[in-house]
């Protein structure tokens, strides 16, 4: 009786396509997902604002179509949750359409977390606030994803070869890993001190001291800054968080410190700021805005120069 021999051979779809089909064929796939069926990111940390560049984003997806394919993960519900695109998503809205094209990819939580953050990191505008709950939530994600294998007591966690975690965010970001933890800092403060953060009203080291003030403090403080019309320098900040951690700052010390005269401390000339808002974006730092408003005037006095020169 012969004996029946097992051959390994190849599958006829192996046999009659190239190695660039079968190698297509495991690629992720763009499909078009209705967008009533998509739900945005719990808790996305950065703002998906109506302002004239989402305008023109979306005037581009009613000519062009989505040229660059959101990224979704489904949910155990049937639906798919948005990790990259919240911006296409809001144009393709607004530009009336129905579906959104998106590649499905199979990540878990912490792998999305760390997915959504990186992708939004790359934009060109990001506020403060905006940085410091990304950093926050990519930190706490890369951590519980080494709990079990290479996490030692420090609070920040390490992974990588002794590398701390939010030295590995601050490479991806272009922050050092102390400026990392500046922005972690952030999540801390109360929000409308947050708010002066973003609007370049109070720097980085001084919002960084205040926010190891307790919370009634900070709402002492934000009472002075909107009563004297002023913002805590660094020594400031240092001076109440000192005050603070010996149990002496209270409303009086607050007014005190924030009264002090400025070592550096010059004139300046205040404008309101309704006046100027519809020259800029929203979010715009003051500090941009300020430059915006200096080169303007230099252009206008050069014009005027040329009109005085011409009329002579």
């Amino acid at each position: 009786m012969a004996k029946e021999l097992k051959l390994n051979l190849p599958s006829a779809d192996d046999l009659f396509s190239t190695q660039e089909e079968r190698d297509n064929a495991k690629l992720e796939k763009v499909v078009d997902i209705l967008l009533s069926e998509i739900d945005s990111f719990p808790d996305h940390p950065f703002l998906v604002k109506m302002d004239e560049s989402m305008q023109a984003m979306a005037d581009s997806v009613k000519t062009f179509g989505i040229q660059t394919p959101a990224i979704v993960r489904q949910k155990e519900d049937g639906r798919y949750e948005l990790v990259s695109g919240h911006r296409r998503k809001m144009a393709c809205e607004l530009a009336g359409l129905e579906v959104l094209p998106c590649i499905i990819r199979q990540m878990s939580r912490d792998e999305a977390i760390i997915a959504m953050v990186d992708s939004n990191l790359q934009r060109e505008l990001i506020l403060p606030s905006e940085k410091a709950k990304s950093y926050k939530m990519k930190l706490e994600a890369m951590n519980r994803q080494g709990q079990r294998t290479d996490l030692t007591s420090d609070p920040l966690g390490r992974k990588l070869q002794g590398r701390e975690s939010v030295e590995i965010i601050g490479e991806a970001a272009g922050d050092s890993r102390n400026q990392v933890r500046r922005f972690i800092r952030l999540n801390d403060l109360i929000p409308e001190v947050v708010q002066m953060v973003d609007e370049g009203k109070i720097a980085m080291r001084p919002a960084v001291e205040l926010s190891y003030l307790p919370e009634e403090e900070q709402q002492a403080l934000l009472v002075t800054i909107q009563s004297e019309d002023c913002t805590p320098s660094h020594v400031q900040a240092m001076k109440m968080r000192k005050f603070s951690q010996e149990g002496r700052l209270n409303e009086d010390v607050i007014l005190s410190i924030m009264t002090e005269e400025k070592p550096n401390q010059v004139e300046q000339f205040k404008m309101p700021k309704d006046k100027i808002n519809k020259f800029f974006a929203p979010g715009t730092p003051a500090q941009k805005i300020e430059e915006t408003i200096v080169k303007a005037l230099e252009l206008y006095r050069q014009h005027e120069r040329q009109r005085n020169n011409d009329a002579r």
